[in-house]
């Protein structure tokens, strides 16, 4: 279960969506590239596959741009990767074999796959609002919140 560079950057530009849902009406896209540092051309495609999987909804026009479907807390983690890398990525062989499975193990399959389970249960578990309560948003970055108030 690795996930692709689409994946992740879907999932942190969902988040940045999120740090302004109830703020503002739609998010710029060419906002959401700059402050992430993702490619303009490359999150259009990704912001594509969440709207078409009713996580994000998009407005065209001169106030146009991105927003979420839904609360927060109604849009999990699993919700974001299974829209842009698939079901199937969720349950593949953690070191990319084709075929393996119970009948055909590769050598990490038995202790991967409790793992992979629990993954799975966090990602479920997960909301982009219990991650907003985590992040803040700092010079346009994405950055950790510790209980100082501090950035890293």
């Amino acid at each position: 279960m690795l996930f692709s560079k689409a994946c992740i950057y879907g999932i942190r530009a969902t988040f940045y969506v999120s740090l302004y849902q109830g703020k503002r009406e739609f998010i710029p896209i060419n906002e959401i590239s700059d402050a992430l540092g993702i490619s303009f051309h490359f999150l259009t495609k990704i912001l594509q596959k969440l709207t078409r999987n009713s996580i994000m909804i998009s407005y065209r026009g001169p106030k146009g741009g991105i927003t979420l479907a839904r609360a927060p807390e109604d849009i999990s983690i699993l919700e974001i990767i299974k829209a842009i890398d698939g079901e199937e990525s969720l349950n593949s062989c953690i070191l990319g074999l084709p075929g393996c499975g119970t009948e055909r193990p590769c050598p990490l399959h038995d202790e991967w796959g409790p793992k992979r389970d629990a993954l799975y249960q966090i990602f479920a578990n997960t909301t982009l609002k219990n991650i907003n309560e985590k992040f803040l948003i700092e010079n346009f970055r994405i950055s950790w919140k510790d209980n100082g108030g501090s950035t890293h």
